[in-house]
């Protein structure tokens, strides 16, 4: 009966949700209740003399139930002199307090908040609580899946603090931002579903933007993305970031995210 249930959970996660695990941006919906899972991502973006900008994001996942979920993240780059330094790390929390489910579609929405340390030195207007700047982030999420085509919305306020011991927040940048994005994904591969031990696919297309509160300066990408999922629980995104726009001052806003991410099943009984 165990083996039946367990089954039929990876059937539905792999049908339903494989589409809207998006690459830049995370979805209303939540990872298995009772699991754990591991990601681990890698940025590799380009300053504007060229030096490689390489950042690592390892991360432990728990599904607490279905509508709570919990992350731990560590922030390691090698922006700093000397080598790759662990500069911090965040806490995020999501809860799903809406789901309305039809054949073949579903409609979520979550609340979500980071609370982030960081002690890197503050070097760019754009504030980013997920490897850059000490702070915490809180926000909304919207996705709607309707059979193989994914639509995710979210808008978030964000603060910035300073990044201790070692350095002040500048009193001549704004320290608070309004972030919003749009995302959609379709299912690719398969074509036709017969087994949860077949890959899944998926292609994204996505917008990040954000507008700083105190000067009004903003900007915006977009992120094209594949991504692969195997048997239902190994994850594999490839995407790239490029600045449409910007009015702001951003180091190193070009690049590549590289992802793997494992998920273990039914963790607590």
């Amino acid at each position: 009966m165990n083996k039946i249930f367990l089954f039929i959970s990876l059937f539905i996660y792999s049908t339903a949700f494989s589409q809207e695990l998006f690459v830049f941006t995370e979805p209303a919906s939540n990872m298995p209740a009772k699991s754990l899972g591991f990601r681990n991502m890698n940025g590799f973006f380009f300053e504007k003399d060229n030096k490689l900008n390489y950042h690592n994001m390892p991360e432990l996942m728990w599904g607490i139930n279905k509508k709570w979920m919990i992350h731990a993240q560590g922030f390691i780059s090698n922006r700093q002199e000397g080598g790759f330094e662990t500069e911090g790390g965040s806490l995020y929390a999501k809860y799903r307090f809406f789901s309305e489910d039809a054949k073949q579609s579903h409609f979520r929405m979550a609340l979500f908040a980071r609370a982030s340390k960081n002690r890197a030195d503050i070097h760019q207007d754009e504030i980013e609580t997920m490897g850059h700047n000490t702070g915490y982030e809180a926000g909304f999420i919207a996705t709607k899946l309707l059979h193989k085509v994914a639509i995710n919305s979210t808008i978030s306020y964000e603060r910035a603090f300073d990044n201790k011991p070692n350095y002040k927040f500048p009193p001549t940048q704004s320290n608070s931002a309004m972030n919003y994005t749009l995302s959609v994904g379709k299912l690719m591969l398969p074509k036709i579903y017969t087994s949860f031990n077949q890959t899944n696919v998926n292609l994204m297309f996505e917008l990040i933007g954000q507008r700083l509160n105190g000067n009004q300066k903003s900007f915006l990408d977009m992120g094209p993305s594949i991504q692969f999922i195997v048997k239902s629980q190994a994850r594999f995104d490839i995407g790239f970031r490029q600045q449409l726009y910007s009015t702001m001052e951003r180091t190193a806003p070009n690049g590549f995210i590289l992802k793997f991410e494992y998920l273990f099943f039914n963790v607590f009984k």
